[in-house]
């Protein structure tokens, strides 16, 4: 008996680690029927979402996103914007001084469960639904909602008639589920950062007058009918006329769509299973755009064989008229901009794709995991696409550094709506979420940081990846043990300083004593210049690390023993002489953000060592 006790306990157990270990996704598809007044800004329209549990839980509830409600006066992004220290210049108090026919909003007619009518609760820019009937673990239910909406005057992201004249940007529009995920509901209120979806499939009608050019996420379904550049036949429509657009995007967990007038439309292969579509003004800067085409097309080839390959058959570059921002399968941009700034935000918001659209984390918790990675990996191609002899991801480092001086840094683990300052969040999110990747690839090393990228997006899409998710991709690659770094670089503030404390002629050879003023530790490539023209890296790994990493960069490297943390100081010895040595740099990568660099060479060159501008984010 006791035998078959323990035997069924183990079996439990390995059943409950497996569960655990099984990352599960809801799932929802919807369809979605809209009839749009361009005349009133307003629409009305139709939802039917089957919704999937697949959690091990069940639901007594349901929540979903009302955006479009955060631009009404007194509303908490409203109240937020003109109470934070450092406004968004695009925001501040501009809510608050909209009418009732400039506002936003998302009211619901009616909502049923299996044909049930359902009681709910408009909350902000949340709807609180009780539900008729339990969702169980594994079922499926389906929801059917009547809705209307009012577009607003733009003011960031989504609305109608910004500043470069685009008619509609429509982001965040629909009653949107939120997420259940192994954490939990995650009805966060509107307050104007990030978003976090259910992925799913989308089967949307929009029907409003044809002489609008709809852009959105997903595969157009009636070329033929519809031309405006979707079909290689020219589609004459008559005046007054209204068309319905019929988009099916699967697998995306947001919906977005635009439409313009004066939008001309382009389409450039990438390759036999990537189409790229371009909408932007007619009036705007054509020649600009046309040079932009070839080189974001480039951008997805890099990313393609550098990050793992984008799954999808289309995105869309559309001219949105404020910022930039990430959305499935398309982004919106400022369109009237020189050749690089174009370039900079087309790369950036496409290269979000990868980080928000395809992986999908939870970009309102871990904004450094998307921003950031983002980033960095603009950085790369930016450098691919208009090379310098800049090192690709100085500005970020300069960025960061900045954020310590000024003492408003938070940790990377602070929501992205509870920062202190709008300063504090875009500069972790963007500048400190890039110096994590580049960092890191010194601590494992280049070859494994980008193999273990590729795993990562690879293993991990669909998936909504975690930190721990890429710390445990990470480690496997490179062997390495790596917690230490996601305790103190994200849990923290703790910053980074090394410097050269002492370096004496000791009997024909040269002993070198480094200090750690910083909290952080961090292992070292302390690199030796001689005057004979050879150079030698000693590389000093972490004790906690377990292990270090194989990169050549130079031509020779000594491997010294383990800089355990604890110990302020650590001190070797160079076989050669005093009168032999040119120079000695502590990580002339450039690659560790030691907030104070200026002590990290022997003789001290300081004075000679170039300064650079942050590089501006979106």
């Amino acid at each position: 008996m006791k035998l078959k006790l323990l035997a069924l306990a183990l079996t439990t157990m390995t059943l409950t680690v497996s569960a655990q270990n099984d990352r599960w996704q809801q799932r929802v598809k919807y369809q979605m029927n809209v009839d749009f007044d361009a005349i009133k800004h307003q629409y009305k329209g139709t939802q039917k979402l089957v919704y999937t549990n697949n959690s091990p839980d069940t639901l007594q509830k349901v929540f979903y996103h009302l955006y479009l409600n955060a631009f009404q006066p007194g509303s908490q992004m409203d109240v937020r914007s003109r109470t934070i220290s450092d406004p968004d210049p695009r925001v501040k108090d501009r809510i608050s001084k909209l009418s009732p026919s400039e506002i936003g909003y998302e009211k619901i007619i009616s909502l049923k469960q299996n044909g049930k009518p359902l009681k709910y609760e408009v909350v902000g820019t949340i709807l609180e639904v009780t539900l008729a009937e339990k969702i169980l673990p594994k079922s499926q239910h389906t929801f059917d909602m009547e809705f209307e909406a009012q577009v607003p005057v733009q003011i960031r992201r989504t609305g109608r008639n910004n500043n470069e004249g685009i008619d509609y940007s429509m982001a965040q529009w629909y009653p949107k589920m939120c997420e259940y995920d192994y954490e939990g509901w995650h009805a966060n209120p509107y307050i104007a950062r990030e978003f976090y979806g259910v992925w799913g499939d989308f089967d949307v009608k929009l029907t409003l007058d044809a002489s609008y050019v709809v852009a959105a996420t997903g595969y157009l379904q009636n070329p033929e009918k519809i031309g405006h550049g979707y079909s290689k036949k020219e589609v004459k429509h008559k005046a007054g006329e209204k068309l319905t657009w019929h988009f099916i995007a699967p697998e995306v967990h947001d919906f977005m769509w635009a439409a313009d007038r004066d939008y001309a439309h382009d389409v450039v292969k990438v390759d036999d299973n990537l189409d790229m579509h371009f909408f932007y003004q007619t009036d705007t800067l054509v020649n600009v755009w046309k040079e932009m085409e070839p080189l974001a097309v480039r951008c997805f080839k890099i990313m393609n064989a550098k990050f793992g390959r984008y799954p999808y058959k289309q995105f869309s570059v559309i001219q949105g008229g404020d910022g930039g921002m990430e959305y499935a399968m398309a982004t919106l941009i400022v369109g009237r901009q020189n050749l690089h700034g174009l370039v900079s935000v087309t790369v950036h918001e496409a290269i979000h794709s990868w980080f928000q659209g395809v992986l999908g984390t939870n970009e309102s918790k871990y904004g450094w995991m998307d921003e950031g990675f983002t980033t960095y990996a603009q950085n790369i191609v930016m450098s691919e696409l208009f090379p310098s002899k800049l090192d690709a991801q100085r500005g970020s480092t300069m960025s960061y550094r900045n954020l310590v001086k000024s003492g408003l840094e938070e940790p990377l683990t602070t929501h992205a709506d509870h920062f202190n300052t709008n300063r504090a969040y875009s500069i972790a999110s963007y500048s400190k979420g890039a110096v994590f990747l580049n960092q890191l690839e010194y601590i494992v090393g280049k070859d494994k940081l980008e193999s273990g990228m590729k795993r990562y997006f690879n293993e991990w899409k669909f998936k909504h990846p975690n930190p721990n998710d890429l710390k445990r991709i990470i480690e496997k690659e490179s062997g390495l043990e790596l917690d230490w770094y996601w305790e103190d670089f994200v849990g923290t503030a703790k910053t980074i300083d090394y410097g050269i404390k002492e370096v004496v002629s000791n009997a024909g050879k040269t002993d070198v004593v480094l200090e750690r003023t910083g909290q952080m530790p961090m292992p070292l490539d302390v690199v030796v210049s001689y005057k004979d023209g050879s150079q030698e890296n000693f590389y000093i790994p972490l004790e906690m690390m377990r292990g270090e990493k194989n990169e050549k960069l130079y031509t020779k490297t000594t491997l010294l023993p383990d800089w355990g943390w604890t110990y302020p100081e650590y001190a070797f010895s160079i076989e050669r002489g005093l009168t032999d040595i040119e120079r000695i740099v502590i990580d002339p990568s450039q690659r560790m953000a030691d907030i104070n660099p200026d002590n990290n060479t022997y003789p001290s060159i300081s004075r000679e060592l170039p300064r650079f501008k942050a590089v501006p984010v979106k």
